[in-house]
């Protein structure tokens, strides 16, 4: 299979879908891979590398997707790349597709096969593409919000672990999965008060027991959500639905109950977000002010650290990229439950429930097409 490494061209968003080592095992299986050049520099890795590793450098996206029987990405395809998309083409990467209309239509319109990294599912439920960045993304969440805490920022001047007779800051997380967990190892390890607020019992019960003494796992629901969400100085919005667009847990109404210059980070951006106010934003301009609450909103949180993302990316989701090359598609969706999970519209056809029901469209079973 001819597969194509594409260059990244959301805002300051410096990751690339596949390390050097990641080609040269494509390319040990017999495979050819087409980089298209300068894919990996923001993340450290030259043309040079890719070269070395057995690639083919391409001067454009043009050329990859005209050359490619599959393309990575690491964020969605963009407007501008719509049209280069080819009947068939696998297209393998991050899509989020439930909150975004347009994507999810011109994928229809194209008539390719849109494989999603972040439903791609384990019979245990989890998520093994989203994973690593989810960790990566909830590590971050505790540091951005502790920056915009800081009065240049606009936060109210508070630093989140205090020091010897000052209170340290309050983090409410929102959400005790791999994001959250992660957010409040960060937020605790700094000294801060924290709360992490789930639904699953067993949820926090483990949290419970693996969470050090200063954070406090609490059953979530309306009326405790209002309560935290007030006395907090940074709140990190961690919910996510598989596949599905983010609940607005968040309402305007409990935004005007939080402290001037107090921080929301909301993670959930990528699904639209777990706040009414929330509105994607770039690493180039990443904060806004509603209600006197900072407002962090980047959609590709993780670009900010390209180089342990990439690495982190590449070790999840090249076993998958190689079991869809060897086997194709079709195949490999027959011999693996997880990889059939990631099909979001294949061939015209809507695939994954959730992003029907989104925008009510029809949906149809994968099956149909296997």
């Amino acid at each position: 299979m001819k597969v194509g490494i594409l260059k990244e061209i959301k805002v300051l968003e410096n990751r690339v879908c596949m390390v050097p080592g990641g080609v040269a095992t494509l390319v040990g299986a017999g495979h050819e891979v087409m980089v298209e050049t300068a894919a990996g520099v923001g993340a450290g890795f030259s043309d040079d590398e890719y070269r070395a590793a057995g690639a083919a450098i391409a001067p454009s996206p043009e050329e990859v997707f005209g050359a490619c029987d599959m393309v990575m990405h690491v964020k969605e395809p963009q407007p501008s790349e719509y049209d280069l998309i080819r009947k068939d083409q696998i297209v393998f990467t991050y899509l989020h597709l439930a909150a975004d209309e347009q994507q999810t239509k011109a994928l229809i319109k194209a008539g390719s096969i849109n494989i999603a990294y972040e439903t791609i599912e384990k019979k245990d439920g989890s998520l093994p593409l989203l994973v690593p960045m989810s960790e990566v993304a909830g590590r971050m969440a505790a540091q951005e919000g502790a920056k915009c805490l800081e009065m240049p920022e606009g936060g109210r001047g508070i630093l989140l672990g205090g020091v010897k007779g000052v209170a340290p800051a309050t983090v409410v997380v929102i959400g005790g999965g791999v994001v959250g967990i992660n957010a409040a190892k960060m937020a605790c390890g700094l000294g801060a008060q924290v709360y992490i607020l789930d639904t699953n019992l067993e949820r926090l019960a483990y949290l419970d027991d693996v969470m050090p003494a200063n954070c406090f796992p609490i059953m979530s629901n309306p009326a405790m959500l209002r309560e935290y969400v007030a006395k907090a100085d940074l709140v990190i919005g961690a919910v996510l639905i598989p596949g599905a667009k983010a609940p607005k847990l968040i309402t305007r109404e409990m935004l005007g109950t939080m402290k001037d210059g107090s921080v929301l980070v909301d993670v959930a951006i990528d699904q639209g977000g777990c706040a009414e106010t929330s509105k994607a934003t770039t690493h180039a301009e990443p904060t806004y002010v509603v209600d006197g609450v900072v407002h962090y909103c980047v959609a590709n949180m993780p670009g900010a650290v390209a180089r342990t993302s990439t690495i982190a990316l590449t070790n999840a989701t090249l076993p998958y990229a190689l079991a869809i090359a060897n086997k194709g598609w079709q195949r490999a969706m027959q011999e693996s439950e997880e990889i059939k999970k990631g099909a979001n519209v294949v061939r015209g056809a809507v695939t994954y429930e959730a992003v029907a029901e989104a925008f009510g469209l029809a949906y149809t079973d994968i099956e149909t097409f296997l």
